[in-house]
């Protein structure tokens, strides 16, 4: 038997990873947390469904006690969703090479994401691997990129977009992460130059299509901006933005960004848990879809400008799983040893690991549909591509 441990495993990604891992055979999972009782609710809805042995562990990983808690319970592989990863140290990253197991966490940090490589020699010494970021950035976004590399001879430009729809489950520490740098200003390539951005701002209108339609999009902080100019080679520029469906809500983030800037508050993040709740007065306003949408530019094989533009699209609600099938597959791949061929050890983010074929059974299960465009010079040949799931978009 191998054991899971899943750090947060009742929290809004813990539970999704949780229900997608339970159907493995010879694995034991361990919802773990700092509150029992909701560990053990979901246990008793998992364990009828389950072929794999669910338990509760209560660890708090600010505990003194966390490192022997966590390595009573012998992890083969542990899964850290609990954030905010800003602030966060290297402390259970450590503890679980020291304990000999595969480590994965869906951060968002860029420090925490981009940094993790601090920790490479431990990781290989001991045999393991640590991977963070396994989430829809840098793990999904990477994936797309690797996917139409080959027909680029050089890019130029690499933007994603992610637009969540309003009535999709919030996540506290997501927020929270959010929140830290709001107003505050952080480098991006920009011109082929390192320059200054400021966090939920530069606001803009996206359109999605039919599906999602015009999203607002604000500049938000995350490791694909660091990641990408070198590991792609890039040229001119990486983007990242997201943003809020509702305008009312999207404008006043932009709002609250522009006071932190000018210097009015010094960090909206201790207000998580407040504005959280504000937000919830409006949802029931706007849809349940959800889209995201990687666009590469540059020069294609015979020299012609060439654009290609990936867009997902998730209905029903299902766009918070997205952010943990990164995580999802490679737990899975881990487990079932698919690690001694296909994985390396060490410590790295979550690049150049995960195929995009790797992710259209969750797609299919979820219903997530996706779209690619490949436009070339003066627009004058167009080819598209589509992953249909047999949702209406």
């Amino acid at each position: 038997m191998k054991n899971v441990v899943i750090l947060g495993g009742y929290g809004n990604f813990g539970k999704r990873i949780c229900e997608a891992l339970i159907d493995l055979d010879d694995v034991i999972i361990y919802i773990a947390g700092r509150n029992p009782e909701k560990a053990e609710r979901l246990k008793n809805q998992l364990q009828p469904k389950a072929k794999a042995v669910v338990k509760t562990a209560t660890l708090d990983i600010n505990d003194s006690k966390f490192a022997s808690e966590l390595s009573a319970l012998s992890p083969d592989l542990v899964i850290h969703t609990g954030g905010p990863f800003q602030g966060q140290d290297y402390g259970v990253p450590e503890v679980c090479i020291n304990a000999g197991a595969h480590y994965i966490d869906l951060a968002d940090d860029r420090r925490f994401v981009c940094d993790i490589t601090n920790l490479d020699t431990q990781a290989r010494d001991k045999g393991v691997l640590v991977v963070s970021g396994a989430s829809s950035v840098p793990g999904l976004s990477s994936a797309v990129i690797d996917h139409y590399r080959e027909e680029f001879s050089s890019i130029s430009t690499i933007d994603i977009a992610i637009a969540p729809g309003n009535k999709a489950e919030r996540g506290l520490a997501t927020v929270a992460g959010i929140l830290s740098y709001t107003g505050h200003p952080f480098p991006v390539f920009r011109d082929g130059i390192w320059q200054q951005a400021y966090g939920w701002m530069d606001p803009k209108v996206e359109d999605f299509g039919a599906f999602a339609r015009k999203r607002y999009l604000a500049n938000v902080d995350i490791p694909d901006l660091e990641l990408y100019p070198d590991l792609y080679q890039v040229s001119e520029r990486v983007s990242f933005q997201a943003g809020l469906e509702l305008g009312i809500l999207h404008y006043g983030m932009v709002a609250m960004a522009y006071l932190c800037k000018i210097g009015l508050v010094k960090n909206w993040q201790p207000l998580a848990k407040p504005i959280v709740a504000a937000s919830n007065y409006f949802g029931s306003f706007g849809t349940d879809k959800g889209a995201m949408r990687v666009k590469i530019a540059g020069i294609d094989l015979q020299g012609q400008d060439q654009e290609i533009s990936w867009t997902l699209y998730a209905p029903d609600g299902n766009g918070p799983y997205i952010p943990t099938l990164s995580t999802i597959i490679l737990a899975r791949k881990l487990l079932c040893d698919e690690a001694k061929t296909s994985l390396p050890t060490g410590a790295k983010p979550c690049v150049n690991l995960l195929e995009l074929e790797d992710f259209n059974p969750y797609f299919d299960t979820y219903k997530i549909h996706y779209h690619s465009q490949i436009r070339k010079q003066n627009w004058e040949q167009n080819r598209e591509q589509d992953h249909n799931a047999g949702q209406e978009i």
